[in-house]
């Protein structure tokens, strides 16, 4: 069993979000005791780089979460739980330092596996939607000087947030999101170029899966589906829409807090 002051719980945020959108299960875990961080990845929150300008390759998104990982002190670890996006976050994080993940959460997040181009977790779920279905969702084609690809960036409209993220949510937190949203990126042509993810290294951190019920953008049978093709250690459930730290926190919580104490 691992010492609770040797333990971090570090939330990351999904695309075009920030930290801030931890700020309830953040604030309800601290209470609890727990040791908790919720950072802004690159070009996000309150994360000074922007993106195409500083931010265009997935590695240097990530990079806030690697930087936090890489210093974490000899014998520490750390709980990582990741949300929609940031689920890709958490799979980068343990390949790269997996004897210092504790477990791994993902919550209604995509979740690659060990046979298959990480992308491709992603890509199957957009051949799927429509562009009707992406509502007044901004998606624009960046060209990027010395690169051959094309760097394609994605801002949430405040139609598709309410329709297909915050539906169960207080209106109070949809209008937060849409002021404090910033343009993001799926990086798909970037992760193109990514290895598969290796049993020794991604394969070999314990995973549990939080389903959302009523996710809107990632279904149900779409997390059963990425559930299926991984060795996870557990699955809970919770009816909620995809933002459930904002519209279900104190059962995220619970979920969160029974993993601790099952898996640490």
């Amino acid at each position: 069993m691992i010492p609770e002051q040797q333990l971090k719980i570090i939330l990351v945020h999904g695309a075009c979000h920030g930290a801030w959108t931890w700020y309830k299960v953040e604030a309800a875990l601290r209470s609890d005791g727990h040791s908790v961080l919720s950072l802004d990845l690159a070009a996000s929150g309150i994360n000074k780089k922007r993106m195409v300008e500083d931010v265009f390759t997935f590695a240097e998104y990530s990079q806030p979460l690697m930087e936090t990982l890489a210093q974490l002190p000899e014998g520490e670890k750390a709980v990582l739980v990741g949300h929609s996006l940031g689920g890709l976050n958490l799979a980068f994080a343990m390949e790269t330092f997996p004897q210092k993940i504790a477990v791994a959460v993902f919550v209604t997040a995509f979740m690659p596996d060990t046979a298959s181009p990480p992308p491709s977790v992603f890509s199957k779920l957009g051949e799927s939607i429509s562009a009707v279905a992406w509502m007044d969702t901004e998606f624009e084609e960046v060209r990027v000087p010395k690169r051959e690809e094309p760097f394609i960036t994605m801002l949430f409209g405040p139609q598709f947030m309410g329709k297909h993220l915050y539906q169960l949510c207080a209106p109070e937190d949809l209008a937060l999101a849409n002021a404090l949203i910033r343009t993001g990126s799926l990086f798909q042509e970037d992760l193109k170029k990514a290895p598969i993810l290796s049993e020794e290294g991604y394969g070999s951190v314990d995973k549990v899966y939080i389903v959302c019920k009523q996710d809107a953008a990632i279904t149900e049978d779409y997390q059963r589906w990425m559930i299926s093709n991984n060795q996870v250690k557990e699955v809970m459930e919770i009816e909620a829409d995809h933002m459930v730290m904002l519209s279900r926190p104190q059962e995220l919580c619970k979920h969160l807090i029974t993993i601790l104490h099952k898996y640490i």
